[in-house]
């Protein structure tokens, strides 16, 4: 069994379910408390032992690569202030440790993911939507990569959703369940409530073989007329093992304003330093 060293991030997005803000911003360097998106889905790629990432962007996204590059500039002004340079630990990376390739057309999530199969080559890998906010110890992948270790294969991140949510999900069809860990015995793309098969839906993060690809790159589209990356993987149950691993943690999804709030307010609670600050204000204002 090859390890997973390899994660692919689709960053093309252009977040229109929170403008003005990402009008010229990536919504993936916007910031919940005093990190982008985008650091904490690499440090939580960083924990599971990931060695190398990989950001599909699309045009205006320069400012990820910037992110994880090394400022010069600011580095040497910090130092000249006897500044520490521990707050810049999480973006400085090995050269060719973060590499990029371009999605040129809106074409979905499978199509994203099919964009970086000449970096991904014949290894397994991992892919982390930098939108879903995933907060435990040990993080989300993490806990997928142990159990990938247990069974092999493909693994998906699953989560219990209300049942009138089922058309904004990818659905399992569950089998055998051992714990957290559950049998993926197939996946539809948003179904409406009534056709779901559960309602464990599929959440954020993967764990994929690199037989996928070549699927990727033949189906045509599915659901929202884009090519699906659940369709992709649905092609590979009974090929290959499959599971579901539900997340021992909470799930933030910013995608929209509300997530997104609810994450900065939900994290600055979790810190000490910010906390008594955040509990006073909401006291002040009936919030608390």
């Amino acid at each position: 069994m090859k390890p997973v060293r390899k994660a692919v991030f689709p960053v093309a997005g252009l977040g229109t379910r929170i403008l003005p803000a990402t009008k010229a911003m990536p919504k993936e360097m916007l910031p919940v408390v005093d990190k982008p998106l985008i650091q904490y889905a690499v440090e939580e790629a960083r924990e599971a032992g990931i060695e190398q990432m990989i950001f599909v962007t699309g045009r205006g996204k320069g400012a990820l690569e910037d992110h994880f590059d090394i400022s010069y500039e600011l580095e040497a002004t910090m130092t000249a202030r006897g500044k520490s340079l521990d707050p810049l630990a999480g973006t400085r990376f090995p050269a060719g440790a973060v590499v990029s390739v371009r999605q040129q057309a809106p074409l979905g999530l499978g199509h994203a993911v099919w964009c970086a199969r000449e970096i991904v080559g014949d290894e397994p890998f991992a892919v982390l939507l930098p939108d879903d906010l995933m907060v435990g110890k040990p993080g989300c992948l993490a806990q997928m990569v142990e159990a990938y270790g247990r069974v092999g294969g493909n693994i998906v991140c699953a989560q219990e959703v209300p049942a009138e949510r089922t058309a904004s999900y990818g659905i399992i069809t569950p089998g055998a369940r051992d714990g957290r860990l559950t049998e993926v015995m197939g996946l539809v793309e948003k179904p409406k409530p009534e056709e779901a098969p559960s309602n464990l839906g599929v959440v954020g993060r993967y764990i994929l073989q690199p037989e996928i690809m070549p699927i990727l790159g033949q189906i045509g589209k599915g659901a929202g007329g884009e090519i699906q990356l659940t369709d992709g993987m649905a092609a590979l149950i009974g090929e290959q093992p499959f599971h579901g691993v539900t997340f021992d943690g909470e799930r933030h999804d910013c995608g929209d304003a509300r997530g997104f709030v609810l994450a900065n307010l939900a994290l600055g609670l979790a810190r000490d330093d910010l906390a008594p600050a955040i509990r006073a204000f909401l006291a002040e204002t009936g919030g608390g």
